[in-house]
């Protein structure tokens, strides 16, 4: 095909959908690839789903074909300006890319992206369509709006990655080059940068890695000249499972240092797996006069880092690392309203994507209906893993919600299995730290009296249920399964993906770690050996019974080694193993 001289509101559409294709397709490669050991990351994730909020907004409008899904992205070419009947429009497509992107946006890197996309719309709109000199005001915009974005911008992300684009698209554009010059000189300065920020930002070096959202942001570039030049977008690495390979002459668009690329979420500190100080991850959407935004930074600034805080016209969307959760809500209401509050736990985010693919439980479906009934108060618990599933019905619970640490069910998605619980009062049993927020949310939303033990995890979801009351209230439940659940001890073990630096010293990829309420607390180089050495640190005089859930990757020969140890060194102590069938977690603990 030929070149494309201007950019109209179907080249912009085509790019779009074009670059949430191109973030599919790298998404698992970036997933498995950061700064923490913990198998989490979910920057290629958060990336891509903000580009679906946006494709979404497009095909409804009819920019862009419906079913407009992955690997269907819209030919490049095919739906130039004004020549489709019913066409939106550049500035209609631009709000979508401005709305869709804010909406959808999640995790730091999402956020970013989004105001990255705002900034671009909000010069790209002024125009019918778009030449090289206004494509490259609309990259310059862009980065700036991303800068402005966050309060304390580092260098080595993003950031730079986008600065360097905006400085090569200038040049050329100021010279009277073409479109595609413009774009592909943009590029040519982008990758350099990418390339380079290990050298800017410590913690990438450590680790050999560089930027991820800065590689998700090149991938923009890649998509618009897919549309404007035919480009192929760059395939993405292999995928092993312990990370991301990157082949002999991969694309400088996914970077390679000996094979390692793409590290943290774009995080300006290393990312959500850096081992820093600041444990959560808050986010919510902020509905606050634009006057009170000032202020409201300006808290957020003496309570945490990577603080990004992007929209406008009473609408914003908020994100802010801190381990002052309660403080980082109660500065959204001093200013206005906050709604749709997300909590991370940093530390324990696990990629769980793939159980709730191969068999979650349905939330809409009533467990073991038969021999559970529902009295005065029901129970309903967020869970993952058939096994702990059944142990849920088991010990009581009459609906399953499907989740987890990194696959947090929504307000609205517990709000209905609440309401639809045919029993007068309900109490919510989040299992996960995250989910707690949500689950109190919930509370205030239902249409029945509604409670939530704020259980942190499984094992603490399973203490709970020991004092649980199907004929007593909601409140009075919610009492006792709490204090119930914080006399347990909780501690869990997994592998680590990458070479870190921990609290305890080097951990290497392959090393396993045995993680306590506090962090990771021991470093072993077998599965069972991280057991027995967390047993070691959490089981005292004073407990009796040790409980095992075996998760994928638990084997008879590491719990039949766990046994004896306990035999021999904790011998007054019962163990108890039960299968949970969790992904990535071989042993959960509980010690009561």
């Amino acid at each position: 095909m030929s070149s494309v001289s201007l950019l109209g509101a179907g080249e912009l559409a085509a790019a779009t959908v074009a670059y949430r294709d191109a973030l599919k397709d790298h998404e698992a490669a970036i997933n498995r690839l950061n700064v923490y050991p913990v198998p989490d990351g979910d920057t290629g994730t958060n990336m891509a789903r903000t580009l679906d909020s946006v494709v979404a907004e497009l095909e409804e409008m009819g920019a862009i074909p419906s079913g407009t899904l992955p690997g269907g992205a819209v030919p490049a070419g095919s739906v130039p300006g004004g020549e489709r009947p019913g066409m939106p429009g550049m500035p209609e497509v631009c709000r979508a890319l401005a709305h869709g992107s804010l909406m959808g946006a999640r995790g730091n890197s999402g956020v970013i992206l989004c105001q990255l996309l705002r900034g671009l719309a909000s010069v790209l709109s002024a125009h019918a369509s778009a030449g090289p000199a206004e494509v490259a005001a609309a990259i310059a915009a862009a980065s700036e709006a991303a800068r402005e974005a966050v309060l304390r911008p580092v260098e080595g992300t993003i950031l730079s990655v986008a600065r360097a684009a905006s400085e090569g698209a200038r040049d050329p554009a100021s010279s009277g080059a073409s479109l595609v010059e413009v774009l592909d000189s943009a590029r040519t300065a982008a990758a350099k940068e990418l390339e380079r920020t290990p050298d800017l930002l410590p913690v990438l070096a450590r680790a050999g890695v560089v930027d991820a959202g800065g590689a998700g942001f090149l991938l923009l570039l890649d998509a618009l000249l897919s549309v404007v030049d035919g480009r192929p977008l760059p395939k993405a690495p292999a995928v092993t499972g312990e990370g991301a390979a990157v082949g002999a002459g991969a694309d400088a668009s996914i970077g390679a240092r000996e094979g390692a690329a793409l590290g943290g979420d774009g995080e300006p500190a290393g990312g959500e797996g850096a081992l820093a100080s600041l444990r959560y991850e808050v986010m919510y959407f902020l509905e606050a006069s634009d006057d009170t935004i000032p202020a409201f930074k300006d808290v957020w600034a003496g309570i945490g880092d990577s603080i990004v805080v992007v929209g406008g016209e009473g609408l914003w969307n908020c994100h802010i690392h801190t381990d002052d959760v309660g403080a980082a809500i109660e500065a959204a209401l001093d200013a206005g309203r906050p709604r749709n509050i997300r909590v991370t736990d940093l530390a324990d985010q696990v990629e769980e994507e793939r159980w709730v693919r191969e068999g979650a439980v349905s939330s809409t479906e009533v467990a073991a209906s038969s021999s559970v009934p529902v009295g005065r108060t029901a129970v309903v618990a967020v869970a993952n893993g058939d096994g702990i599933g059944r142990i849920f019905r088991s010990l009581g619970v009459h609906y399953l919600v499907p989740g987890g640490q990194s696959m947090n069910p929504s307000t609205a998605e517990i709000l209905a299995v609440v309401d639809s619980v045919p029993s007068a009062e309900v109490v919510i049993l989040p299992n996960n730290e995250n989910v707690v927020p949500v689950a109190m949310q919930v509370c205030e939303l239902a249409g029945k009296k509604a409670r939530t033990v704020p259980t942190g995890g499984i094992v603490e979801g399973f203490a709970a249920l020991l004092e649980y009351d199907p004929e007593a209230g909601a409140e009075e439940n919610a009492a006792a399964m709490a204090a119930s659940a914080r006399r347990v001890v909780a501690g869990e073990v997994t592998r680590a993906v990458r070479d870190a630096e921990g609290p305890e010293g080097p951990i290497a990829a392959g090393d396993w770690l045995g993680l306590s309420r506090d962090g990771v607390e021991v470093v072993e180089g077998s599965l069972a050996g991280a057991v027995c050495a967390l047993l070691e640190r959490l089981v005292t005089e004073e407990h009796e019974l040790v409980t095992l859930i075996e998760g994928e990757g638990a084997g008879h020969a590491d719990t039949r080694r766990v046994a004896e140890w306990l035999s021999e060194y904790r011998p007054d102590v019962t163990l108890e193993v039960h299968h949970g069938g969790q992904p990535l977690y071989p042993y959960l603990v509980s010690i009561e």
